[in-house]
């Protein structure tokens, strides 16, 4: 096979990645009523393997979303109420003894699922929400000394309300680390709202949602963003960007070496959506707050607020030099 035959099959496998994405987020569209911007970062984060923290008032249309993400998807999805007395084995699950056979069966819980939906995470105990880190980082639950090895893909969907509501509990900063992404819907125009509730006059909409790829069809998505490269200009920039969080004032802790691969990884699925065989500094930016910026502990409580932190990132783009790159970096949205 020759070198050109061998691009032109890459550039066909990922144009017919981008067809699949497009649809994808057109069907979700159809049921959840919000940004594209929003949209196009749940995709991202699917396609990186990552797992996604969404927060948000309640009544917005969070789990929804999981619901939605998991029936397009035809994957496995368990759901988790989080409350101040859940359990950490009502998570990973339990050895229960078999008095017949004498000895010891490892009854599973809801995490060994593909999407694994954690609905108001900050309502638990630290300690229960600690009990997710393993499988977050690592896949995998050990119980009694034995691990076990959870479903591929797995992602962990979880929802949160803001910390100034009552009965919360902040995620502790190794928790929230493990997430490769933080986002917020926010309420919907007029237009949407009124949409929704016309869409929901005679039943919902997930009701009628039809599958769209499946548990193998993910895999090859997620393998395409590996096919993606970063040239060494782009990869010194994104290193800029991580290290320029730990030096701003304000910042108590910057974001960590994982936050760097996190945005790289976002990156390269931005350009496979895009229809790009590499990433470009202007692919990189828009992606800064949603990785990184629930990695990051503020000195300076007045940057907890939204508002404050659009201020505090455009300043932070401004003070990185964005290499020479040629050719048309715009990114398009699906």
């Amino acid at each position: 096979m020759t070198e050109a035959t061998a691009s032109q099959e890459v550039s066909g496998a990922q144009e017919k990645a981008r067809q699949i994405l497009r649809q994808l987020n057109k069907t979700l569209g159809k049921v959840v009523l919000t940004s594209p911007d929003t949209l196009r970062m749940v995709t991202i984060s699917l396609l990186c393997r990552g797992h996604l923290l969404i927060e948000d008032a309640p009544g917005l249309g969070k789990t929804t979303l999981a619901r939605a993400l998991s029936q397009v998807l035809s994957v496995r999805m368990k759901r988790i109420q989080c409350t101040p007395d859940l359990m950490p084995s009502d998570i990973t699950g339990i050895s229960v003894y078999n008095s017949e056979e004498h000895k010891f069966h490892f009854m599973p819980g809801p995490v060994f699922a593909n999407i694994l939906l954690a609905d108001e995470i900050n309502r638990a105990t630290p300690r229960t929400q600690s009990a997710l880190l393993e499988a977050m980082a690592e896949g995998t639950v050990t119980c009694d000394r034995k691990t076990y090895p959870l479903l591929d893909p797995f992602m962990v969907i979880a929802t949160q309300n803001p910390v100034e509501f009552s009965g919360t509990f902040p995620l502790p900063e190794a928790q929230l680390d493990r997430f490769f992404m933080r986002i917020s819907m926010g309420y919907p125009d007029a237009k949407q709202e009124t949409a929704m509730m016309l869409a929901q006059l005679n039943g919902h909409p997930l009701e009628t949602l039809q599958a769209l790829l499946s548990e193998a069809m993910v895999k090859v998505l997620q393998k395409q963003v590996q096919k993606i490269s970063v040239s060494e200009p782009v990869a010194s920039y994104i290193s800029a960007l991580v290290r320029a969080t730990r030096e701003q004032d304000g910042v108590r802790l910057g974001a960590s070496p994982r936050g760097s691969l996190a945005l790289m990884q976002a990156a390269r699925a931005a350009a496979l959506i895009d229809g790009r065989e590499y990433v470009t500094p202007d692919m990189v930016r828009p992606l800064l707050e949603p990785v990184l910026g629930h990695r990051l502990i503020f000195r300076d409580n007045t940057l907890n607020n939204p508002e404050n932190r659009k201020a505090f990132w455009t300043s932070l783009l401004a003070a990185v030099p964005v290499p020479d790159y040629p050719g048309d970096s715009e990114p398009g949205l699906l």
